[in-house]
């Protein structure tokens, strides 16, 4: 996986354009599937590589322990957690900084779409 921090970070620049552009086409109050769906189709519209409902194995003294489903991987690179609620709280961000440490990713761009403006929040590894 990539983790150029000068790649990451043009890559969040082009992901955050197409969520505004998802934002600004759906507005609020959809369900979050609907925004990962429309985000997944943006980005691939623009020649990026996504995967959806990407599996991030969690590993204890090497042994796999359990697993988290990120919404979007995209050119294995940067990872994207999409929310549709009222407000982002810790919570939100605890679970995008364990993505980044089971990844060993560098950022993560937490996106909420449950409010009339898109909420954007960058989480950086280390």
């Amino acid at each position: 996986m990539n983790t150029n921090k000068d790649v990451a970070n043009d890559l969040s620049n082009r992901i955050i354009g197409c969520a505004l552009l998802v934002s600004n086409k759906l507005g609020s109050g959809f369900l979050e599937k609907v925004y990962e769906n429309a985000l997944a189709y943006e980005l691939r519209k623009a020649g990026l590589m996504v995967q959806q409902q990407y599996n991030v194995a969690v590993y204890y003294d090497d042994v796999v322990i359990g697993a988290y489903t990120a919404d979007l991987l995209v050119e294995d690179t940067v990872l994207v957690e999409l929310n549709a609620v009222q407000a982002l709280d810790a919570v939100h961000m605890a679970q995008c900084m364990n993505y980044l440490k089971a990844t060993r990713l560098w950022l993560c761009l937490l996106l909420n779409f449950g409010r009339a403006r898109l909420e954007i929040k960058r989480l950086i590894n280390g």
